[in-house]
This record gives structure tokens, C-alpha cells and sequence, in this order.
């Protein structure tokens, strides 16, 4: 299994916002939360992990290829920052994980006799639930 690649610090920009929420007069004041932007077709990964991240369909990926991750689940910048490049390296890692490719089967002729005998032996019970003739 190959190893995931690594986001380096100077592809990703950071941007500080002031977090959501209920909080007291103090919130109002700092700018704890981050915006972590991250562009996935200038950046240095390998071009497969670049085209999956790309077709993720997630919600966090721009139509432009701009990864956009807010966080502000902390109470300090720092805190939030490291929580946001995980989460991006959690994008990455899944998508350089590479699906193993599904091959076609068909059912042998035990399955078939097993699952052809279930629906007859349903079909009885069900038969059985209807009106008695005397």
C-alpha cells in the first residue's frame, strides 16, 4: 500500500474570521475561526489524487478545484488551524485511497437451487393464509 501524500503548508492559505455562534462580548471582538482555501489543481499532488479530490462531489470543493474548510471549533487560531489542515488531510487520504476494482460474478447453481427453494417455501406459507373451504 502506497503512503498518502503529505499537504505541504505553503499550498494552503489561511484566512481568520470570526466564529459563529452564541458566545459572550468577548466573540464579538476576536477572530478565532480559520478558513483554510487549498487549490487542488495547482497544488503539487500526484494527478490521480487530483482528479478524485476533484470528483468527490463534496460540498467543501468549488466548482474552480478551491478546497474551502472553515473551522471554528476551538477557542484559539492555532487550535483551529491544526484542526483544519486534518480535516483537509483527511480529504486527501481519502482520496488517494484507490478502490479496488469490482469484478462481475454470477451466482453458482447451489445459490440459485438455495434462493429458487425460499421463494416456494414462502409462496406455500403464503398460500396458506387464505380463506378454509369446509
Amino acid at each position: 500500500m502506497t503512503a498518502s501524500p503529505v499537504i505541504r503548508e505553503e499550498e494552503v492559505e489561511f484566512g481568520a474570521i470570526r466564529a459563529q455562534g452564541a458566545g459572550g462580548q468577548h466573540v464579538n471582538k476576536v477572530s478565532t475561526a480559520v478558513h483554510l482555501r487549498f487549490d487542488v489543481r495547482a497544488s503539487s499532488l500526484p494527478e490521480a489524487v487530483k482528479a478524485r479530490l476533484l470528483a468527490l462531489g463534496d460540498q467543501r470543493v468549488s466548482k474552480d478545484g478551491v478546497v474551502v474548510i472553515k473551522a471554528q471549533q476551538f477557542r484559539t487560531r492555532e487550535q483551529n488551524r491544526a484542526d483544519a489542515l486534518a480535516r483537509l488531510q483527511a480529504m486527501v487520504d481519502a482520496a488517494a485511497h484507490v478502490p479496488k476494482a469490482r469484478r462481475a460474478t454470477k451466482p453458482t447453481f447451489g445459490a440459485r437451487q438455495r434462493r429458487l427453494a425460499g421463494k416456494a417455501s414462502r409462496g406455500q406459507i403464503k398460500a396458506l393464509r387464505g380463506k378454509v373451504d369446509y
